[in-house]
């Protein structure tokens, strides 16, 4: 039987993650997700593409396709965090120049499913009209 994991194990996990994610170390972010883990985005697939759940690998696909766009990587501040159960709630911020000099400057508010040491399920609130908006520029400039 394993045994869960302390809820401060599972902040330093999720903190862990972010930390990866922002430095652009996306081999070290993906091996800390589950083979079967899911990420949830907001809004409606036919005005945000990305939003409903994406599997891993289309994870995987969108990350890499983000390196491109962030050339010096991705900030991302994290405020609150909060651990019940198999669950991380974090509040955070990110800012980066993209590949085009355009200013990326989001809110977050995650959730975050951890089991036995990974992360299974991540629901990603923000805003979308900004992502739109200035990862549509970028990809556009490239």
């Amino acid at each position: 039987m394993v045994l869960p994991m302390s809820l401060d194990a599972n902040k330093r996990l999720v903190r862990d993650f972010l930390d990866h994610y922002a430095h652009g170390r996306y081999d070290a972010a993906l091996a800390m997700l589950a083979p079967d883990s899911r990420w949830w985005l907001p809004g409606h697939p036919q005005e945000f593409p990305a939003a409903g759940w994406a599997d891993k690998a289309t994870v995987e696909r969108r990350l890499a396709a983000n390196l491109k766009l962030l050339p010096h990587g991705i900030e991302i501040i994290v405020g609150a965090m909060t651990a019940e159960d198999d669950r991380v709630a974090v509040e955070a911020e990110s800012k980066a120049t993209l590949v085009n000099g355009t200013l990326y400057h989001n809110r977050y508010h995650f959730l975050f499913v951890v089991r036995d040491g990974r992360i299974h399920a991540v629901k990603e609130y923000l805003d979308t009209l900004h992502v739109m908006n200035a990862l549509g520029g970028a990809r556009a400039s490239r």
